[in-house]
């Protein structure tokens, strides 16, 4: 138990560290950063059965839209987590069989009737708004006890920054470099009682762009 208390103390220490540090995305981007144009749906939650479970999971989604206004098609190489304030770090997908998705897509096949898999995406995005992509991320459930959660969304510009690692160092005593990039943040706050858990509603706190 000591153990685990000091590695968690450890890593709010650096998550608090490299905030600060990290610089912050350019109000005037220079002629060779872009970053596409997203709208996005406010995270919703679906239940799914899936084979050889007595009881459904939940799974929680985001539906994103990318319009590339850059003037040049562009590469997409996105990473995309959920933070909660307990420090619980989920990468989209993890976990998520395929027909969670189908279920998904389905539900929104009004709206979105080219949706894509996060995890299946093309790697690049065309110009205009004729290529315009509707892709869909995925989590597990996240911790019942959260009352806010955090969403990353990386990959959507080529903007990067490199800072120092305020703990780790390399062979020879130098901190090792880490490597960040332009990211899309969306904070909620978790309303509800953590029992009902189908009951629970995020209510929207805004969007920041950060380096990450």
């Amino acid at each position: 138990m000591v153990r685990f208390k000091y590695w968690l103390f450890a890593t709010i220490l650096v998550i608090i560290s490299i905030s600060f540090a990290a610089p912050q995305p350019a109000v005037v981007p220079s002629q060779r950063h872009w970053t596409v144009n997203v709208k996005y749906e406010h995270p919703q939650q679906i239940e799914f059965q899936v084979r050889g479970r007595s009881e459904p999971l939940r799974f929680w989604y985001v539906i994103i839209s990318l319009t590339n206004k850059t003037k040049q098609d562009v590469h997409f190489y996105p990473k995309c987590e959920l933070m909660t304030n307990t420090l619980q770090v989920i990468p989209a997908g993890k976990e998520t069989p395929e027909s969670v998705f189908l279920a998904i897509k389905k539900r929104h096949r009004r709206k979105y009737r080219f949706l894509e898999p996060l995890e299946r995406a093309d790697h690049r995005i065309l110009q205009g708004a004729d290529n315009a992509k509707d892709i869909a991320i995925i989590w597990p459930d996240f911790d019942p006890k959260a009352k806010t959660i955090k969403i990353f969304i990386a990959g959507l510009s080529n903007e990067t920054a490199v800072v120092n690692h305020p703990v780790e160092k390399d062979k020879d005593g130098k901190p090792i470099k880490v490597f960040l990039r332009k990211t899309l943040e969306l904070t909620y706050e978790i309303q509800g009682d953590p029992v009902f858990r189908s009951d629970a509603r995020l209510l929207y706190k805004g969007q920041r762009w950060i380096m990450r």
